[in-house]
């Protein structure tokens, strides 16, 4: 994935930037310490998305203090995961927001086009799992990415997923989500070529343990190329695929480029 130090260096090369001007970008203060959150400027030059803020357990207050501080530094899009209705209702009476209500994601600002190498497909086993898949599909886009949605295609009758045959096939990366037993990722990881990252839902009945059966079912996957978030981490599966999604060849160090590092 392209850092924003990379894009900098590249705007110098082309002359659309000068190299005070990249200079005072890096030179940004690299967090803002709120009292109750220190805000991380640096984290777009280090891993080239901004900070992503997790809205569970935070107050209206808290969330708008820190989209302030995220504006202030430049930030123009931020995205906020795990929100609920009335902090959204809160948090528009300063900044204008989308909100997703499954998901359970609010977006300040545009997304972006989508400049991944390939698609992500998501696809859940049910329609409970919905929730989870949206949590991911959503984070997926807002970091750029075209994605397909395949839902309710579960193992308990496999002709709804074989009918996406081609979808899958065609994917760059593929999130699998579901609960009950879990098989909905190997039975993809089966027939894909590309990473598949199986995310476990709370989704089912007494012994399926709020996740930890289709946690265990996925780790113990048969199927080669599949890897496991935790349980009901869309974002984590999100941002996942969207960094295989925007993978480069990345050159090996030359011997003196390697002794700078040392």
């Amino acid at each position: 994935m392209n850092t924003d130090i990379k894009q900098i260096l590249e705007a110098v090369e082309r002359g659309e930037m000068t190299s005070e001007e990249a200079l005072l970008k890096l030179k940004a203060a690299p967090f803002e310490d709120l009292g109750y959150a220190k805000i991380d400027f640096h984290r777009g030059i280090r891993q080239g998305v901004p900070e992503i803020i997790y809205g569970a357990g935070k107050t209206s207050e808290q969330i708008i203090g820190i989209m302030e501080a995220m504006l202030k530094n430049g930030q123009d899009r931020i995205l906020i995961t795990r929100v609920s209705q009335e902090s959204v209702d809160t948090i528009r009476k300063v900044y204008d927001l989308t909100y997703n209500k499954d998901a359970r994601i609010a977006v300040y600002g545009d997304f972006r086009e989508p400049d991944g190498i390939g698609r992500i497909v998501v696809a859940t086993g049910g329609t409970s799992d919905i929730p989870v898949a949206e949590e991911a599909a959503v984070t997926s886009e807002f970091l750029g990415n075209d994605v397909l949605r395949l839902y309710d295609v579960g193992v308990a009758g496999l002709h709804r997923l074989l009918s996406h045959k081609e979808e899958i096939m065609s994917a760059s990366v593929i999130i699998a989500i579901a609960g009950m037993e879990g098989a909905l990722a190997s039975v993809i990881g089966g027939l894909a070529d590309c990473p598949v990252i199986a995310v476990p839902t709370s989704v089912g009945y007494g012994a399926a343990f709020e996740g930890l059966s289709a946690l265990l079912s996925m780790l113990n996957s048969c199927a080669s190329g599949v890897s496991v978030v935790n349980i009901d981490n869309g974002f984590g599966a999100g941002y996942l695929a969207s960094m295989i999604n925007h993978m480069e060849a990345k050159k090996p160090l030359s011997d003196s480029e390697t002794e700078v590092k040392k």
